[in-house]
């Protein structure tokens, strides 16, 4: 994977992830629990949050969550936690030093080129979900549906 720079490399710097594609992943087999019992940190996140650490005032909020990432993850999340600790970790050193930091964040804005929401959601329905947009206009809540 190839950072642009979001805070955690230099452009086109490679964060090392422990497999190198999800094809990879899903040849050596995916199991989320294995990463859940291998990893002190990710385990201790993981018990937090199912025993209501983060929501107290409802402590099963996140049961689903849970179930889903131990259980049923299609995006395999465990399987980037180590390389998303080892680029925060570099994200906090460039942090420490003010003027580098400032110089990384301002090449950052300059070459993230337009953002387009419109554009985004277009892409994102094309390539994950595999619909095309349509033209079909919803009124806004406060408005009655058109009878055309």
């Amino acid at each position: 994977m190839k950072t642009t720079d979001g805070g955690g490399g230099r452009k086109g710097e490679h964060v090392h992830l422990r497999y190198d594609s999800e094809e990879e992943v899903d040849r050596k087999g995916y199991d989320a629990r294995e990463f859940y019992e291998r990893l002190p940190e990710l385990k201790l996140a993981v018990d937090q949050i199912q025993a209501g650490f983060f929501s107290p005032a409802e402590p099963e909020l996140f049961k689903d969550l849970i179930h889903m990432l131990l259980d049923h993850d299609r995006f395999k999340v465990f399987a980037d936690f180590e390389a998303y600790v080892r680029c925060q970790e570099r994200v906090i050193e460039r942090y420490k030093n003010p003027k580098e930091w400032t110089k990384m964040v301002i090449r950052n804005i300059a070459a993230s080129g337009k953002f387009s929401s419109n554009r985004t959601i277009s892409q994102y329905a094309r390539k994950i979900w595999g619909v095309e947009l349509s033209d079909v206009k919803i009124p806004p809540p406060n408005e009655p549906p058109s009878q055309n």
